[in-house]
């Protein structure tokens, strides 16, 4: 074993621990076997998972998100802009905007500060909602997945919206959000036959036409106290059942994010903070 710097940040209560391997890139060599280790919150460091900054071929940087059970994401957008963060504390980031490579593609982050030059948040282009089934993947041959039935072994039935932003959501719409919906018909959806690579599941309630209540139940982790790339399907299924305006609020557990879809250029737009937490070493 070996000891490996470690930096924890969050976004809105979405904790992952992050290293750099830009000298490095093979740093961590087992990403999958090492996530759920460090992110047991009693016997680790404890996060939603771990992030990897290596050097890119194609953007300024790369991103590799791996979950709490190991499994690699293709894009979280709480985690990009911790990432944002770190390059913009660490004396990476030179302007004030940066592409980042992700599974998901090549994401644009363009960071604000204050008058003294520290990061305040970050807008992240999040590129276009794919909306058709089959590339989702959802197995309905449908485009939008707009008010799609599913129905779960305890007999209740929703009614989804399917949106993937680089990676699946199912978002259902409902009067209230309960801790049933979430802990226990969310960990059944993600794993549902209908989603070949299982899905993220969000429960939203519209309180306005700018302002959206979510709770999420993330894939290969449980539920979190926010999720970026949530969040922007959320907005976008309410904008697709014509629930709110194309920019408005989302309220999470851990805080707000805004969403705007922009109508010019079909892209969706998602603004909020990074927090450092701590610096570290862990042996790996």
């Amino acid at each position: 074993m070996s000891q490996v710097k470690f930096t924890k940040m969050h976004g809105l209560g979405n904790d992952y621990i992050y290293f750099n391997c830009l000298a490095d890139p093979h740093l961590i060599p087992d990403p999958d076997a090492v996530a759920p280790r460090l992110s047991d919150r009693h016997f680790g460091i404890g996060g939603d998972g771990i992030v990897l900054i290596q050097p890119s071929t194609t953007a300024d940087y790369r991103m590799r998100m791996f979950n709490a059970d190991g499994s690699e994401s293709e894009m979280c957008g709480n985690a990009i802009r911790c990432v944002a963060r770190y390059l913009c504390d660490r004396g990476y980031l030179a302007g004030d905007q940066v592409a980042i490579e992700t599974g998901a593609g090549i994401k644009r982050i363009v960071v604000s500060r204050n008058a003294a030059g520290k990061f305040l948040a970050a807008r992240v282009d999040m590129g276009e909602p794919i909306l058709n089934g089959p590339d989702i993947p959802v197995a309905i041959d449908r485009n939008p997945v707009v008010g799609a039935e599913i129905d779960l072994k305890s007999g209740r039935k929703y009614a989804m919206t399917c949106v993937s932003m680089g990676n699946p959501h199912a978002v259902i719409f409902v009067d209230r959000i309960t801790d049933e919906q979430v802990l226990q018909d969310g960990r059944e959806l993600e794993q549902h036959p209908l989603f070949p690579r299982k899905t993220n599941v969000e429960f939203a309630r519209i309180l306005s036409r700018r302002d959206v209540e979510m709770r999420v139940w993330e894939r290969g982790t449980g539920e979190t106290l926010a999720c970026g790339t949530g969040a922007s399907a959320t907005g976008v299924a309410a904008i697709l059942n014509g629930l709110t305006e194309r920019k408005m609020t989302l309220h999470l557990s851990g805080g707000e994010l805004e969403i705007e879809w922009s109508a010019a250029d079909n892209h969706v737009f998602m603004t909020g903070p990074a927090t450092f937490v701590c610096d570290g070493v862990v042996e790996i």
